[in-house]
């Protein structure tokens, strides 16, 4: 953190796989990006010409059910973005252009680790200007019935906190805490899989969803067992994927998060709801830099060691 400077992609990288809702193909471009310009999504048409544009923030959020969903006016531009944002957010990449050349974000495995791979292929490089960070001042909490979301102010970086209480034998009550880092995210979060009850396939299908999950893409349970060959990734990896999840679903912040996030029984929908009673509450964040600042004693969970500088804010009454 201290010093650190913006990044983006060495040169551009594709990927191509199916939506996991919509089971349609599709073929993904990672392209580098000035400094500041964030993470923005491009549709493109079978000629290559880019159709539509928007920039990955809570604000373009159109629908939460089952995946994130971003567009605008004209309608939804980009599903189940919630993966690649992860594996952007966790990896420290700030700026990049997503083209895409059909309506989903490919699953790929079901998890953040085939982005991780492409990342790693096109690789990082440093942007002249320094990294921004939203700072949270102040606790932000959203209660929904038995779920509760919750940023709070947090010294080390960015950290999540994850709960998840199912009734089912396989699972029942998860927990995961971890600072995120892009060794944490690789070593304990990238490979996580998204997952799903095979007692809900026929409502799913019903209802448009889950029409290209398959036992590669998608963790399936029945009432007692793990149906993929592979069985787990990792003996939690439930709740490991709700902490994927809420990594990609707060980088809709616009910028990495200096905040601790608390979420118990909660999912995409509960993610949006906290961001945006954090980014509505103008007295709760600040944009900061890090400037250089004495070297600490380092910490597995210290993340960095400078000086948050206030760079811009939210206008204050």
């Amino acid at each position: 953190m201290k010093g650190a400077k913006q990044t983006t992609l060495r040169e551009h990288i594709a990927v191509s796989g199916i939506g996991v809702h919509s089971g349609a193909p599709v073929t993904l471009t990672l392209y580098p990006a000035d400094d500041d310009a964030g993470i923005i999504f491009q549709r493109v048409n079978a000629e290559g010409t880019i159709e539509r544009e928007i920039r990955a923030d809570v604000r373009a959020v159109t629908a939460t059910e089952f995946a994130t969903v971003l567009g605008d006016a004209q309608g939804p531009l980009c599903s189940t973005a919630e993966h690649l944002l992860a594996a952007l957010r966790g990896l420290n990449v700030d700026n990049v252009v997503v083209e895409m050349d059909g309506p989903e974000v490919p699953i790929m495995d079901g998890s953040a680790a085939p982005f991780i791979d492409a990342i790693d292929q096109a690789g990082l490089t440093d942007r002249a200007q320094p990294r921004r960070y939203i700072e949270v001042l102040k606790p932000v909490r959203v209660v929904r019935g038995n779920s509760l979301g919750e940023l709070r102010p947090y010294e080390h970086g960015f950290r999540v906190e994850a709960e998840i209480d199912f009734d089912h034998p396989l699972i029942g009550h998860q927990a995961l805490a971890l600072d995120v880092e892009p060794d944490s995210f690789r070593r304990e979060i990238a490979r996580a899989r998204t997952f799903g009850f095979m007692k809900d396939v026929s409502s799913l299908w019903s209802a448009g969803y889950a029409l290209g999950a398959s036992f590669e893409n998608t963790l399936v349970v029945t009432e007692d067992r793990v149906l993929n060959p592979d069985g787990l990734r990792y003996p939690d990896e439930f709740v490991r994927h709700k902490v994927l999840d809420a990594i990609g679903d707060l980088a809709l912040a616009g910028q990495p998060l200096l905040a601790a996030y608390r979420t118990v029984r909660g999912g995409h929908k509960l993610n949006h709801a906290v961001l945006s009673a954090l980014m509505a509450d103008t007295s709760a964040w600040r944009v900061v830099e890090f400037a250089e600042a004495p070297r600490r004693a380092r910490s597995r969970v210290n993340i960095g060691a400078g000086v948050a500088v206030p760079a811009y804010g939210p206008e204050r009454s």
